[in-house]
């Protein structure tokens, strides 16, 4: 029988967990080099599911462990791994989870950086259970040179994988562009998952100006900086890749208790409900929104009402001030309507046209508003980029 949840108390957790992981699978991370792979491969620390322990799986080589697990080490030396980024930006923070690995757990661990102009050709393919680096994959990723990295973290002491202090965080303020990491483990053990905390990084000098582009897209820099209720998923899930998989993969609130006891609805069969919850998301670059994609793929019977969609332009220390407050009602922004109310069908993909979609002119941050509750997959707003002193990324400081 699974164990009842207990509150979760999210206050002392660095902000930086509310930006995108740029090395999750589904992100397009993929581990391009391992030193060791005997129990468990590296590919296991880019997961997007939460690990897990099964006290009965057992494979040909030992104990089968939902991380990254190396054999203990009789050789001189350390292990490492080298993790190419699903989406290339500017790192803030990660989260080295060792999560059910107590008395195999990696002791010390340290990270570098690199921003490559070229993509290694090698990758690592298949199963790689009880398997070590070639002696030709070693040679192959020492033209990376990547021992001399930049030095994100320094080599550090980790916590073992018990409920209470599995998670260790590091934050970052290195305020450059990354496209691969080396995770280096002190000097073997096991990680259960990597996730390296950031903000995609496009170049939008190579979008021509007239393109329609997903301004909000996760790889082109878009990020949730604010949400009201995030219980059963994040609202950063709702600009990731493709069409989300399952309910995990995008935006789920709580139930509101505030909603009346018997429901009404107005003369367009909304809801009439007194509360709503919200998520803010900033743009990758400020442009002018003509078309919106909404998506409830998999919310059925837990799809909100309805949405609407507000826009504004701040700048990032206006950013940075209305985060401080917790996007207080009495210190918000000058939110214009984007998307005026709407109502919502579940497992639904809707399209508002520029029909639908107000002009509001340049904006760098939306806010997706639904009512009463509920779950959203993806969100998509389409736009063209237009230059001016607002946010963009090349102006992107730690908050």
């Amino acid at each position: 029988m699974a164990n009842r949840p207990t509150l979760r108390d999210t206050s002392s957790q660095p902000h930086f967990l509310q930006f995108n992981n740029l090395a999750c699978e589904t992100a397009g991370g993929k581990v391009i080099f391992a030193t060791d792979e005997w129990f468990a491969p590296a590919r296991n620390l880019l997961k997007r599911d939460p690990p897990e322990f099964i006290a009965s799986a057992f494979t040909e080589f030992g104990k089968w462990m939902d991380g990254w697990e190396t054999r203990r080490k009789r050789i001189p030396g350390h292990d490492w791994c080298i993790v190419q980024l699903g989406v290339p930006g500017i790192i803030y923070g990660f989260d080295v989870d060792t999560s059910f690995f107590t008395g195999n757990y990696v002791p010390y661990a340290s990270i570098q950086a690199a921003c490559l102009d070229q993509m290694p050709s090698f990758t690592l393919d298949g199963d790689r259970t009880g398997m070590a680096a070639s002696q030709s994959e070693f040679e192959a990723v020492a033209q990376l040179n990547s021992d001399s990295w930049e030095e994100l973290v320094p080599v550090t002491e980790l916590k073992p994988g018990f409920s209470d202090s599995c998670h260790n965080y590091f934050s970052v303020n290195y305020p450059h562009r990354f496209t691969h990491i080396r995770l280096n483990i002190y000097p073997d053990g096991g990680i259960s998952r990597l996730k390296v905390y950031g903000i995609g990084k496009k170049d939008w000098s190579t979008v021509p100006g007239q393109d329609l582009v997903d301004l909000v897209a996760l790889v082109n820099g878009g990020v949730c900086v604010g949400y009201s209720d995030a219980h059963f998923g994040h609202p950063r899930n709702m600009i990731g890749l493709g069409r989300a998989e399952n309910m995990a993969d995008g935006w789920e609130t709580a139930r509101r208790l505030d909603r009346p006891k018997i429901l009404k609805v107005n003369e367009k069969g909304m809801l009439q409900v007194p509360g709503s919850e919200w998520a803010i998301l900033r743009l990758g670059h400020p442009g002018v929104i003509s078309k919106i994609e909404l998506d409830t793929n998999h919310f059925k019977g837990n799809s909100p009402d309805s949405c609407r969609i507000e826009a504004c332009s701040l700048t990032l220390d206006e950013e940075k001030n209305f985060i401080h407050n917790k996007w207080s009602s009495d210190k918000s922004p000058k939110w214009r309507i984007l998307l005026p109310p709407q109502k919502l069908k579940p497992h639904h993909w809707h399209l508002f046209s520029e029909e639908s979609v107000v002009k509001c002119g340049p904006v760098t941050h939306v806010r997706l508003v639904i009512a009463p509750d509920g779950g959203v997959s993806r969100l998509r707003l389409w736009g063209r980029q237009v230059l001016n002193n607002l946010t963009c990324p090349q102006q992107i400081s730690k908050l």
